[in-house]
């Protein structure tokens, strides 16, 4: 693909997902703009064998953009990163086709691999803000991640995963589609533990109160 062809591109996805966009030259500004044309240049150079001169490129698009990625890292059409500050992108990740990533998240290693170590995301993942995703495993197509969660582990396809670490919370065979953006309405296992404790406890204390009544009521026959 042309370098031409890759502006457009990452041009038209900003457009796309960013509903905060109001005018086409907002798109210049933006850092996942920035830092994709970047990345895609430094990445022809490290395939090429010029380690250095790559990794200088991606390391001075860091220090202007706030998202870090290795020029190693495989990359498909139509990765956004939304804001982006934070944003760190391992040397061996994987990521398919027209994947979100917001703030703060992190396609990391575990430290104790070689190889293939970093994450592998399938096409239209969404990774919300602060999300953290360590080691050489699979995200599969469709999945959401919620914000704040630590994955360790492979996902399936058309799964929502939320907390630390990350549990599986809904999984159905209904494709995620592009505009959905939502990284707020996420299913909460812990909210919904405590909502059902506290439903048995009021459970129980009805209950009691009414074997308290009817012992009470045979006492007082007794009297």
């Amino acid at each position: 693909m042309g370098f031409v062809k890759h502006i457009k591109e990452e041009f038209q996805v900003i457009r796309e997902r960013d509903p905060a966009i109001k005018t086409p030259l907002e798109v210049l500004l933006y850092p996942s703009f920035r830092v994709m044309i970047q990345y895609r240049r430094a990445h022809k150079l490290y395939e090429k064998g010029h380690y250095f001169l790559a990794r200088w490129i991606s390391q001075r698009a860091a220090r202007k953009t706030g998202i870090e990625i290795h020029p190693g890292a495989k990359i498909g059409k139509g990765l956004f990163i939304d804001h982006g500050t934070g944003v760190i992108i391992g040397e061996t990740t994987v990521i398919g086709n027209n994947v979100t990533l917001y703030q703060g998240v992190t396609l990391g290693g575990t430290g104790k691999e070689t190889g293939k170590r970093h994450p592998t995301l399938k096409d239209n993942v969404m990774v919300s803000a602060g999300a953290k995703i360590l080691g050489s495993f699979t995200i599969g197509e469709n999945s959401k991640i919620g914000a704040g969660s630590v994955v360790l582990e492979e996902i399936p396809p058309n799964c929502t995963v939320v907390g630390v670490p990350g549990r599986i919370v809904k999984r159905e065979n209904q494709k995620v589609p592009r505009s959905d953006m939502d990284q707020v309405h996420l299913p909460d296992p812990v909210l919904e533990d405590i909502r059902k404790l506290q439903s048995e406890n009021e459970h129980l204390k009805s209950k009691l109160q009414k074997l308290e009544y009817t012992l009470q009521e045979v006492i007082e026959e007794k009297e």
